[in-house]
Order: C-alpha cells, then structure tokens, then sequence
C-alpha cells in the first residue's frame, strides 16, 4: 500500500465498498458515532480517513457471525 493510499479520503459509497457493507448502514454508523467520519461545515455527507476507518476496524472488529445469529432470533 502506497503514502497515497494510506491517505485518501473516502465518501459512504467507498466505504461501503470497502467493508461490504451496505451504504445506508455506513451513514447510520457515522451518525452515531460508531464509525470514524468528518462532516464539512454545511455538508450533508460523511467523509473519512481511509487509514483511521482501517485502524478503527482493525481495533473494533465487527463478528458477522454474531450479527447473523442476531437475525435468526425469533421475536418475542
């Protein structure tokens, strides 16, 4: 991986790409502060460090086996 890599700035639609993930999901992480994301002073999208995302995933990795057991829970 490159300087230039390490160093891009992503839009939602990247990151989705990226972590295979749904973009819709990405926003809603964002918002809530559960994925590191910038807003610009009267912006309305999220954009991120690629570097930092990689390093908060790396140190907060999501269990896609927990999420889908999750799922399969009937409700009460």
């Amino acid at each position: 991986m490159t300087a230039y890599e390490d160093d891009m700035i992503l839009g939602a639609q990247d990151v989705a790409e990226l972590l295979d993930m749904n973009v819709q999901m990405v926003r809603k992480y964002a918002r809530e502060e559960r994925l590191p994301a910038y807003r610009l002073p009267g912006g309305r999208t999220f954009k991120f460090f690629r570097r930092e995302l990689l390093d908060y995933v790396r140190k907060y990795p999501i269990k896609a086996q927990e999420q889908e057991q999750e799922q399969e829970q009937p409700q009460s």
